[in-house]
């Protein structure tokens, strides 16, 4: 039995939403962690590093992801802390590796939006049991949090990756443009909610979402979103942009995740399976 307060309604609301709201699963001590190992990221960017704020504009908006092995606080959370768990709890899966990470900062008075988009299109992975637990480091206000088109993962519908410097389409020969959420958000319901340091979002890669800008005075938006696969997922090479590109990994199309870039982290050597 897990002592991680993840109850039948937060799995049921995944499955449902593609989205589901967890409260209190991290304790403090994992977000100091966390705002530890953003920090050095920010002081020390990756080669995958980008800031999508123009120069001269208020604000930052940066994005960086693939720094696990670097960035030891980074390696703590990911094969220590509650979120292997939790994601395989969400997910219903037996088994999870960890897939990699990804870090979005956006300075207070940050007006770029995050675009709406679903990820797995960007992603080197296919299956079902993928998913991401979006995780705030600081109070999140509804107004700046990242929303989801609850549903929009059982559509059946695969888009196109957007760039997230202009909202324009990448170059690929896969699925279709992504609908205009912003334009008709009455059509849809969209889902996002008041969050603190503590809570995440756990969500399937398959859901749309985007993000408005950082508008406060004063609060920064960091978070860490921390990505997981599970049973049935198997790599996968795409025609055109992939995002993380993992040039590195020799897996052949559709193996387990299992190498050394995408480790198995639960359940782990000393946990009963």
């Amino acid at each position: 039995m897990s002592k991680f307060p993840i109850a039948g309604q937060d799995a049921a609301a995944y499955a449902r939403d593609g989205a589901a709201v967890l409260r209190g699963v991290f304790d403090a001590d994992w977000i100091e962690v966390l705002r530890a190992g953003v920090a050095r990221n920010l002081a020390e960017p990756g080669r995958f590093a980008h800031r999508y704020t123009t120069p001269g504009k208020p604000g930052n908006f940066f994005g960086d992801y693939c720094n696990w092995q670097r960035i030891e606080e980074y390696r703590r959370f990911v094969f220590e802390s509650p979120a292997a768990e939790i994601a395989a709890l969400i997910m219903g899966s037996n088994k999870v590796n960890f897939f990699h990470e990804h870090v979005l900062v956006k300075e207070a008075q940050t007006g770029e939006p995050t675009p709406w988009h679903h990820d797995q299109p960007y992603w080197t992975v296919d299956g079902t049991q993928v998913c991401s637990l979006w995780i705030p480091l600081d109070p999140v206000a509804r107004e700046t949090c990242v929303e989801f088109v609850a549903g929009s993962h059982r559509w059946g519908k695969w888009f196109r990756p957007k760039r997230f410097v202009d909202q324009a389409e990448h170059d690929t020969q896969e699925g279709e443009p992504v609908p205009d959420i912003e334009a008709h958000r009455d059509d849809y319901t969209i889902l996002g909610w008041d969050l603190e340091p503590g809570d995440c979002i756990a969500f399937h890669a398959l859901t749309l979402h985007g993000a408005p800008g950082n508008t406060s005075a004063s609060q920064r938006r960091r978070a860490f979103a921390a990505r997981w696969t599970g049973d049935d997922a198997r790599f996968a090479r795409r025609d055109g942009y992939m995002s993380p590109p993992f040039e590195e990994v020799t897996l052949e199309p559709g193996a387990p995740m299992d190498c050394p870039a995408f480790p198995a982290v639960w359940p782990r050597p000393d946990t009963p399976e």
